[in-house]
């Protein structure tokens, strides 16, 4: 038996953390393909390749290992990366790494293994559209610019990156605006997705109604 949730939405919109919550309060399965995304992108920093290079990059995507653990960390070809894999450097290229057809492929293939024979929840910029169009619930998650900028100020001030406000709603702005008009799996809300704006609701709010939505589905 599977049973996909599919939630979709811009940087600093709740996605991780509201995903995280549901899987873990539903017994589902969380898989989380920002961070996917993430340790493609520090694979090519770290071994130096351009993104030019495709043929290195095909070879680098040939023998990646991504684990994600239950408890949240993120593993890079066997080395603990979840601080590192948020930091500037990985920010600053990740869209331009998101947009590549060969990276999505890859990636593609992953998701939808992990997800096989499984209740799972998954969140990212194109679930709902591409990695799962027939996904058994689909969210749009949302909020302001604003907003989304003060929630990850806070979350890398947690992890003890050192950032501005100004920094990371301009970084915020311009991941918009490459993810929403970028040709491959651009960021929108799917047809059938329900869109719920979190702007002004707490974690608890928005997670009780995705919940409540995931039981009404499964009858």
């Amino acid at each position: 038996m599977e049973f996909v949730v599919a939630i979709d939405g811009p940087a600093g919109s709740g996605k991780g953390t509201i995903t995280k919550l549901v899987g873990e309060r539903l017994g589902f399965i969380n898989i989380d393909t920002g961070a996917m995304f993430r340790c493609v992108t520090l694979d090519i920093i770290k071994k130096g390749i351009k993104l030019e290079e495709e043929n290195k990059i095909k070879e680098m995507l040939e023998k990646i290992q991504i684990d994600l653990k239950e408890n949240g960390e993120v593993f890079l070809n066997g080395e603990e990366v979840s601080k590192t894999i948020r930091e500037n450097e990985v920010n600053n290229l990740i869209s331009q790494v998101s947009m590549m057809q060969i990276v999505r492929e890859k990636l593609l293939e992953l998701q939808r293994k992990m997800a096989q024979g499984k209740n799972v929840i998954m969140e990212g910029r194109d679930i709902g559209t591409v990695v799962f169009p027939n996904a058994d619930v689909k969210i749009y998650l949302d909020a302001s610019p604003e907003e989304r900028a003060k929630r990850r100020l806070k979350q890398n001030q947690e992890k003890g990156i050192s950032s501005s406000y100004e920094e990371v709603l301009e970084s915020i702005q311009k991941r918009d605006q490459k993810d929403t008009t970028r040709k491959i799996a651009p960021l929108k809300k799917a047809q059938d997705a329900i869109y719920i704006d979190s702007s002004n609701r707490t974690i608890e709010e928005v997670t009780k109604e995705i919940i409540r939505v995931i039981k009404k589905k499964e009858g």
